[in-house]
């Protein structure tokens, strides 16, 4: 049975699902094919933590398409357990709900600018985008690239500013730089006519006047509950977003395929917008391959799903306009078309933008491999690289034929490091060389390379800007602004990729924690020259065993450990970072104090010894240097030299390669 959604056609309280009154019309039935005209398809589109998850939360719950446990739970769309943890969006959604007999799909969005992927793909599926804004914050780095692919697919936005009710919101500066925005972007008239709105989604209310607004404050500072809902977005959506278009009645069906899900059940499913024609359960289709049109696969239509709230509700059959999820075919990959058997041409997809760092994924070759995880092998690592570049277009994954490595071309650190995460919680043992920026000849002369450079946008108190300017300098960032917003400094460079590798860490301890850095893909210019060193030596392991507090006291003496009494450590291993800069240090931490039965001066002193903080993998990442590597297991993070022989690392040290010479695209 279809589930059915209450639907709400009062402002008085959205939340209390009032009965449908039949002379209203229309079905209830969500799983039901509707005409073009009541069918909305609009993204929510921000920087990070803007809140656009919450504000789709808050749509789901009032519009009733949540019920039960979902109902007490916050943000239900980000479902994937790394999303939870970390508080962001990873991969992109797609939901529904209905209001005043339309349907309305959501496609909900990553903030991070290492998931902009994600965020491109979905756009040919909508036909307009809700641009959430932080009322304090105003538009950001990421801000900005959501924008500017939203602008140039021609869509009209809709602006909500949210998080209105905090004390340093200030709406009328941010109108003005946002307007600023859309014009440095090149936005046409109608563009620019953008509907405003003023929300506060953790609360549960938007409206379009600010006095209004002024009163939902007021309220809760006398301890009172806001009288407000989400109405004036919903009749925003139905008003301003245009119904989709494209021919249902004698046209041949057609969708393009813009994500993969996988079904326990059913096996893969492919989720996207179906763009002509009517498809039904029973139906032959056939899977054409982007650019080429070569027909991958043929089958039939065994499923068809429509997504409500968390659910999945299953369909008799959609037409265009509709996004929806189709099982029958298995060998289906993004941007692949799904169409009639008599369509031989197949749907232009959108081309994202390239990836600029890569990492390398090879077997762990470490003393200590095999202990923790069941998966392995190279074949292992190679097939769930490929698995997951099919559904994350993104991800680039190379391999040169030879190796049993792996090369994986993302988008930032952020984006490796979840991949890193998810596979090591699925049992992988992997070793992963350090990032590194992939260059490009210049297409004019091509003695000359290119490189990325990225737009960062740091958000810091005054006491500590100069040190941030200082030391982005020195990366060859070319400072661009300069201004203040509320107590804090607002700094934009322009910086070259590689100088925001391992700038994280340095940034936090920097600005104690206080500040805030993004940062987005800005173009690719010219090669700005070598960098200086930022990081010091290393302590390395020349023996396998058991790390001693007693040899640690003794090593800790030259430098910070990341080992502790009881580790297992081997030889090549880095057991921690040398207080001096020079050549790196061997050391013993397996050494054990010699008992002889002669009573010592200093017998029975106690060893006290720094606490040591665990590695997070975006703190390894960060800290990394080009000759090392990272052990990763299932319960483990390791630091150690890509070259565990000493001998052989004294004889490649000298042979100094340019970072430059790495990679050229």
């Amino acid at each position: 049975m279809r589930a059915s959604v209450a639907r709400v056609h009062t402002t008085a309280d959205l939340r209390a699902e009032p009965a449908v009154s039949p002379s209203e019309g229309g079905s209830a039935d969500l799983g039901d094919m509707i005409p073009t005209e009541r069918i909305r398809n609009v993204g929510i589109i921000a920087h990070v933590d803007h809140g656009k998850t919450t504000l789709v939360d808050c749509l789901l719950k009032q519009s009733g398409a949540l019920s039960g446990a979902t109902m007490q739970e916050s943000r239900v769309m980000d479902s994937n357990t790394l999303e939870k943890e970390r508080g962001i969006t990873i991969l992109s959604k797609v939901t529904s709900l209905m209001y005043k007999d339309h349907r309305i799909n959501i496609v909900d969005t990553p903030g991070h600018a290492d998931f902009g992927g994600e965020v491109e793909r979905i756009l040919s599926m909508v036909d307009s985008v809700v641009l959430v804004v932080d009322a304090s914050e105003g538009p950001m780095a990421q801000t900005k690239f959501v924008l500017t692919k939203a602008l140039a697919r021609g869509l009209h936005p809709l602006v909500v500013l949210n998080k209105i009710d905090r004390p340093a919101s200030r709406p009328d500066e941010v109108d003005s730089e946002l307007l600023e925005l859309f014009l440095a972007l090149g936005a046409t008239d109608e563009q620019t006519s953008y509907d405003m709105l003023y929300a506060s989604a953790k609360e549960g209310w938007c409206s379009r006047d600010l006095s209004v607004v002024a009163s939902y404050v007021e309220a809760v500072e006398k301890g009172q509950k806001a009288n407000g809902n989400m109405v004036p977005l919903l009749d925003a959506i139905l008003d301003r977003v245009p119904p989709p278009r494209g021919q249902r009645e004698g046209a041949p069906f057609s969708m393009l395929v813009t994500q993969l899900e996988a079904n326990p059940y059913l096996g893969k499913c492919a989720l996207g917008r179906v763009t002509s024609g009517i498809v039904s359960v029973g139906d032959s289709i056939r899977v054409l391959a982007p650019e080429t049109g070569d027909v991958i696969e043929a089958g039939k239509v065994t499923k068809l799903f429509l997504r409500s709230g968390v659910q999945q509700i299953e369909m008799a059959q959609a037409g265009a306009g509709d996004l929806v999820a189709i099982s029958g075919v298995p060998k289906v990959g993004v941007n692949s078309t799904i169409a009639s058997p008599d369509v031989t041409t197949p749907l232009e997809f959108i081309p994202i933008d390239p990836p600029t760092i890569s990492v390398t994924f090879s077997v762990n070759d470490s003393p200590l491999a095999g202990r923790e995880g069941t998966l392995l092998t190279s074949n292992m690592i190679r097939d769930r690289l490929l698995r997951e570049a099919e559904t994350n277009v993104a991800l680039q994954i190379v391999s040169d034929g030879k190796s049993e490595s792996m090369e994986v071309r993302g988008r930032g650190e952020l984006q490796l490091s979840v991949l890193i995460e998810t596979m090591r919680r699925e049992g992988f043992e992997l070793s992963v060389t350090p990032p590194r920026v992939l260059f490009k000849r210049d297409p004019e002369n091509p003695k000359f390379a290119l490189e990325p450079y990225e737009e960062i946008t740091v958000d810091v108190d005054h006491d500590v800007s100069g040190n941030v300017i200082e030391k982005l300098t020195k990366r060859k960032g070319e400072l661009k602004s300069f201004v203040d917003v509320a107590d804090k400094a607002r700094i934009v460079f322009h910086i070259p990729t590689r100088g925001l590798l391992g700038y994280a860490s340095e940034f936090k301890n920097d600005t104690h924690g206080t500040g805030v850095m993004n940062h987005s893909f800005l173009h690719y210019g010219q090669y700005a020259g070598a960098f200086e060193k930022t990081r010091k030596s290393s302590m390395i392991c020349m023996a396998q065993g058991t790390a001693t507090s007693y040899a640690l006291n003794m090593v800790e003496a030259r430098g910070r450990l990341f080992v502790r009494n009881g580790d297992d450590v081997y030889s090549g291993m880095v057991v921690g970072e040398l207080s001096k800069d020079g050549t790196d240090l061997d050391v013993n931490p397996t050494k054990a104090k010699q008992l002889t039965n002669v009573r010592a001066a200093g017998k029975d002193e106690t060893i006290r010894l720094t606490p040591v903080k665990p590695w997070s993998l975006e703190a390894v990442i960060a800290y990394i240097n080009p000759d090392e590597a990272i052990e990763v297991t299932p319960s483990q993070i390791r630091l150690r030299k890509q070259i565990l022989d000493p001998t052989r690392r004294k004889q490649n040290s000298r042979k100094r390669i340019s970072d430059i010479s790495h990679f050229i695209d």
